[in-house]
C-alpha cells in the first residue's frame, strides 16, 4: 500500500473565489485589454463579493506597488503581457518576503486561456 501525503491547499476557498472573478474578467474584457482595465473590473467584482482588499498597495519605501492584497492573506499580481518570465515570479516572491504573506497569485490576462499561477512564499536562507 502506498502512503499518500495530503497537503492542505493554502486559502483554497478564497483562491477559488478570486480565480473565478479573474476568469469572469478574462471572458468579459478579452485578452487585449490593459492592466488598469482588468484591475478596475476586479475591484468592482471584489466589492460586489464583499471581499476586503487593498489596491495598488505600496510596500514601505521600496517604491514597489502590489496590484492587490486580498483579505490580508493573498497577494494578487496582474499582468497583461505576451509572456510571464522568471522576473515576474521573482517579483511576486520578493513581494511575499517583504509583506510576510504566504501566497501570491500571478495572473497574465494576455494568454488565450487564463492560467493563474500560485506562488508560495519560500523561506530565505541566511548563511
Amino acid at each position: 500500500m502506498i502512503a499518500v501525503k495530503r497537503s492542505k491547499l493554502i486559502y483554497g476557498k478564497l483562491t477559488y473565489i478570486i480565480n473565478g472573478i479573474c476568469f469572469e474578467a478574462h471572458n468579459e474584457l478579452g485578452r487585449y485589454s490593459k492592466e488598469k482595465q482588468y484591475s478596475n473590473y476586479l475591484e468592482k467584482r471584489f466589492k460586489e463579493e464583499g471581499l476586503k482588499y487593498s489596491r495598488e498597495f505600496s510596500i514601505g519605501d521600496t517604491g514597489n506597488i502590489i496590484d492587490f492584497v486580498i483579505d490580508n492573506k493573498i497577494l494578487l499580481e496582474i499582468k497583461a503581457k505576451r509572456l510571464i518570465t522568471k522576473a515576474d515570479y521573482y517579483q511576486v516572491q520578493r513581494y511575499l518576503q517583504i509583506t510576510d504573506l504566504k501566497l501570491g497569485l500571478l495572473i497574465n490576462f494576455r494568454n488565450l486561456y487564463l492560467r493563474p499561477k500560485r506562488i508560495i512564499k519560500v523561506r530565505q536562507r541566511f548563511n
